[in-house]
């Protein structure tokens, strides 16, 4: 995949107009090859003179938010080329008919794994029920993904807390959801790796004595991260997703196997906006009945305490999401074929152009609300 392009000018788009609104978040869904999809968006980004202060990604949200806080700015965008390109594949080597091509390719892929990033385990060979231990009971082995991100990664950079990252994974023991914040924890690869293992196919990684998944099997929507933070700042989020929540009703079997996945994996992003949505503006009644409490009821500790819940913080929320493209599956998420990586890097940045564009934030607000949704669907 090739980022090399004419650079557009994007009206409305200035970092100014965007540093006004606080905090730029930039929240990365998990869906492996899917992710190119974000590439695309963060150069939109990138070229609008957009940087991310805090960056929150899952899975291959996880790989490309570390990817871009693992380097200066100036080589973020060389550096998702790189790591993009090395697992892009190219064909089976032999000619094929089209309508087989994507099939026979899958199928490649699952049988070798893809260079670069995940390699056949030989433990598989064992059998399902051969005692190899959890951190090698999988299908494939991601010591190639370790390499790779070594080479592209700043250690000492991606915990420089500029920008500010967080990565989500699962506990395995305990099915809590983990965020490694580079705030309060030292990050490295093996947090990467263990936010994109995901079972049976990648090992489970152990930190600290304790084992992870991939974050996406249980909030694959990392946003939470943000609309929960503490202390609440204003923010503009850009939340990259990369499955669809809306579609047309599916009526083949590969249709609905297509649609489960893209259901499982959206994660309720819609709906955990809507529960914020709720809590920001019972808490901005809650700032706003404080303020009209007689000075000397304010000062009571008790009240004090209940007014602590109330806030005026405005959030602002970008959602992009891919368009549909014919010929999708359920096994799109595996599509690291040349064409399908650059068919979501290309969309990914022309919708980010078509928000920046818009740039809805800029728009009258009100002031009693706290969480305002800006959806791709509007600009599509």
């Amino acid at each position: 995949m090739s980022t090399a392009r004419k650079r557009v000018k994007t009206r409305g788009a200035k970092p100014d107009a965007c540093a006004r609104h606080g905090q730029t978040v930039l929240v990365l869904q998990g869906g492996g090859a899917l992710g190119a999809f974000q590439v695309g968006a963060y150069q939109a980004l990138h070229e609008a003179g957009i940087e991310p202060d805090w960056i929150i990604g899952t899975s291959i949200g996880a790989i490309n938010a570390a990817l871009i806080a693992g380097n200066p700015p100036e080589k973020r965008i060389a550096a998702l080329d790189a790591f993009w390109q090395r697992i892009t594949q190219h064909g089976i080597g032999l000619w094929t008919p089209a309508a087989m091509a994507g099939a026979l390719n899958d199928m490649a892929i699952m049988a070798r794994g893809v260079p670069g990033f995940f390699r056949p385990s030989p433990n598989a060979w064992r059998g399902v029920n051969a005692g190899v231990g959890l951190e090698q009971a999988s299908y494939y082995d991601t010591a190639p993904l370790r390499e790779t991100l070594a080479g592209l990664i700043d250690g000492a950079r991606l915990n420089a807390g500029a920008p500010r990252l967080t990565i989500g994974a699962v506990n395995v023991r305990t099915a809590a959801m983990r965020y490694f914040d580079s705030q309060r924890d030292t990050l490295g690869i093996e947090h990467v790796l263990a936010s994109g293992a995901l079972p049976p196919a990648f090992p489970a990684v152990r930190i600290d004595g304790e084992s992870y998944w991939d974050g996406g099997i249980y909030s694959n929507t990392p946003i939470e991260a943000v609309l929960d933070d503490s202390p609440r700042r204003d923010s503009l989020i850009f939340a990259v997703n990369v499955w669809h929540t809306h579609s047309e009703e599916p009526n083949t079997i590969a249709q609905v196997m297509e649609r489960h996945k893209d259901i499982q994996y959206a994660s309720r992003a819609h709906s955990h906006i809507a529960r914020q949505q709720q809590i920001h503006h019972l808490r901005h009644i809650v700032k706003e009945l404080a303020s009209q409490l007689p000075v000397a009821a304010r000062e009571s500790a008790e009240n004090r305490a209940m007014a602590a819940f109330g806030c005026r913080t405005t959030m602002h929320v970008a959602m992009l999401s891919p368009p549909h493209f014919a010929g999708e599956g359920a096994t799109k998420d595996i599509d690291f074929s040349a064409a399908g990586i650059a068919m979501r890097h290309e969309s990914g940045y022309a919708r980010t152009q078509a928000m920046l564009a818009r740039s809805p934030w800029n728009e009258p607000v009100d002031s009693m609300q706290g969480v305002y949704l800006h959806s791709d669907r509007d600009s599509a």
